[in-house]
């Protein structure tokens, strides 16, 4: 049975996820950046909270885990190795383990750049291909800022997601879109990719529609920070045959000041 993926706009920009396990009909929450649109979302499809997968500490990813918690008695799942910061979990997971929701399984990535200790969840098969749960790590057409990790470290954690197969589908945290298309093109400028993807989004954004999914194929062809790899950027940028690291913290350092 397949797994149902709603995406639930919250706050001014951030995406909450419902997941629902189609064989069992249990039901997880990725991240819970606000109560009121969760519980409306939960409340018009009738179904009951399960799980809440949390991917990072930050308050705007975990505001409303507690009330859901009670009022629900949803399971807590988020990276042990940070269980200081977050709620409290009732089970601790890192880089390697799999988290069960029916008969859904998902793979936990450690991503860590935007925080230490932030984590991904890959579901391997939804029935409809491989997705990819990543919050504040690989973002439409961007990243998260650096806060608590370093450049090298966040470029791993994008190598790592950058190595799941080109259909898996990216639910990011935020709609940071309309900014970072503006800088990919400060970059780009005739990437026609690029301004192809940045007219669709104003179309959804216009329509009030998420942006979100959109595939790992479409952020390597249009998002800047995994296109650190590219001749034609690297050039761009002055940076010519320099280490794809490197080039990851210039694009960086870049958007810090755009």
């Amino acid at each position: 049975m397949p797994l149902e993926i709603v995406t639930v706009p919250c706050r001014s920009d951030n995406y909450a996820y419902l997941l629902r396990d189609g064989a069992s009909g249990k039901v997880a929450l990725v991240d819970a950046p606000e109560e009121r649109p969760i519980m409306e979302a939960l409340e018009a499809r009738g179904w009951e909270l399960d799980a809440i997968w949390i991917t990072h500490h930050h308050g705007d990813h975990v505001e409303a885990v507690e009330p859901l918690r009670t009022r629900f008695g949803a399971a807590v799942v988020g990276h042990g190795a940070d269980a200081a910061r977050l709620p409290r979990l009732d089970t601790a997971v890192g880089e390697g383990d799999t988290v069960s929701l029916g008969e859904t399984a998902a793979r936990v990535l450690d991503v860590s750049g935007h925080t230490v200790g932030h984590i991904a969840f890959v579901v391997d098969e939804t029935g409809a291909g491989p997705a990819a749960f990543t919050a504040d790590s690989l973002m439409a057409l961007g990243c998260g800022r650096v806060f608590e990790g370093t450049h090298a470290m966040m470029w791993e954690s994008l190598c790592k997601l950058n190595a799941l197969p080109a259909e898996t589908r990216i639910y990011s945290g935020h709609n940071y879109g309309k900014a970072n298309g503006r800088f990919a093109l400060s970059i780009e400028p005739e990437n026609a990719e690029l301004l192809a993807r940045i007219e669709r989004i104003a179309v959804a954004d216009g329509e009030g529609a998420p942006i979100v999914p959109a595939t790992l194929a479409e952020e390597r062809a249009t998002n800047p920070f995994l296109r650190a790899v590219e001749p034609g950027v690297k050039a761009a940028l002055g940076l010519d045959g320099a280490d794809d690291a490197a080039v990851f913290g210039e694009i960086r350092r870049r958007k810090d000041s755009f």
